[in-house]
């Protein structure tokens, strides 16, 4: 089966390309940049971007399937550069298979289209679309998930996954911003107890594209509907970090902020940047603060009945792999290609400035989505 990946490159995709590729599918990616990772994988890549129609048909043409990754993630950021990638970008994708005879669409979206600043305690996929978002990134993607679960029809077949905070070996997002912080003293989590969140190991979330890339046909279950992925294991914002931080040898966080106060300075900081026309992300976001106050875990048995999904990892056992590839052991599996020293490494320049509460991504970019 000949299989494009796009956003291949990215922390998801390329772990989605190891799979695809181990068990001898023809995989190709579309990525912005070449990438030595997947040439050593073997994989074709496509260099171009999603905003380039061309450039999309040409990557998808002579394909069976195509994994849609690539989006705009963030939690800071102009609308219409959110918008041109993730909603526009998406309508390439979907313009192109049906161009070239796709029957397989497996999109990438998040738990973020339905939550709406309110706790989400095991709900499942008949949660509503929320009708406000704290930031650009979860509005595009709910409007991407509605263009791709339309386009399912009787020639093109389509799937939604809403993995959870991803992590594990090679994460390029969570982990190493966690760390510098904590090491500079500026790591501050909102006071949030009770409150508890689903994550999602790498190797699940990747397992779970294949899965529903096998299960997928027109007419089949999971054709034309969303499917949340996660640990199944809920828990706190400070122990999912601090499990982190264990793992990279690195002392837990014991800082805390009441969350109010935490919602307070947000929008505080967010009127001020606007008001000054700064296009750096603030320290600390809405959008960052509302994920890091509120419960949101999702029930997953859609995914057991309709895909076969099992998160065959679990919580310990993804900690002590990442531990293993954080300490360089090149027979660690999952074994990922960001550099260990990302994490590992003193920050250089220790700052007493303002603590941040959690670690937004300071420049969003053409990246798997993973809120």
């Amino acid at each position: 089966m000949k299989v494009l990946v796009t956003g291949g490159s990215g922390f998801l995709g390329q772990a989605i390309c190891r799979l695809l590729a181990a068990r001898g599918e023809h995989v190709s990616a579309l990525n912005r940049r070449h990438h030595p990772a997947l040439a050593d994988l073997g994989v074709l890549q496509h260099t171009t971007d999603l905003r380039d129609r061309d450039g999309v048909r040409a990557a998808v043409s002579g394909c069976d399937a195509v994994v849609h990754c690539a989006a705009l993630a963030g939690m800071w950021g102009p609308a219409h550069a959110y918008r041109s990638i993730n909603v526009e970008g998406t309508a390439n994708v979907i313009e192109a298979c049906r161009r070239a005879g796709v029957t397989r669409l497996v999109h990438t979206s998040s738990p973020s289209v339905v939550h709406d600043g309110r706790d989400l305690e095991g709900v499942d996929e008949s949660a509503p679309y929320a009708r406000r978002f704290p930031a650009p990134y979860p509005a595009t993607k709910a409007i991407a998930e509605r263009m791709v679960l339309a386009a399912d029809g009787d020639r093109l077949a389509t799937v939604a996954l809403r993995p959870h905070l991803i992590w594990g070996p090679g994460d390029p997002h969570f982990l190493p911003r966690f760390a510098a912080r904590a090491r500079r003293g500026r790591l501050v989590l909102p006071r949030a107890p009770g409150k508890r969140i689903d994550t999602v190991y790498v190797g699940n979330a990747a397992e779970a594209h294949l899965l529903a890339l096998d299960a997928l046909a027109p007419g089949s279950p999971p054709a034309g509907r969303a499917y949340f992925i996660t640990q199944d294991e809920p828990v706190t914002l400070t122990d999912w970090v601090n499990g982190l931080l264990g793992a990279a040898g690195l002392p837990p966080v014991t800082r805390h902020v009441p969350a109010r106060l935490a919602r307070l300075g947000a929008a505080a900081v967010e009127h001020g940047y606007r008001l000054a026309r700064v296009r750096a992300q603030p320290p600390i976001t809405r959008m960052a603060v509302v994920q890091a106050t509120t419960s949101h875990w999702f029930d997953i048995s859609a995914a057991r009945r309709d895909l076969g999904y099992e998160p065959r990892v679990g919580m310990a056992e993804g900690l002590a792999r990442l531990a293993r590839h954080l300490s360089g052991d090149p027979a660690a599996p999952d074994h990922a290609s960001v550099r260990t020293s990302e994490v590992l490494t003193p920050a250089r320049h220790p700052s007493a400035r303002t603590p941040e509460v959690l670690t937004p991504a300071r420049h969003p970019s053409a990246r798997t989505s993973e809120v």
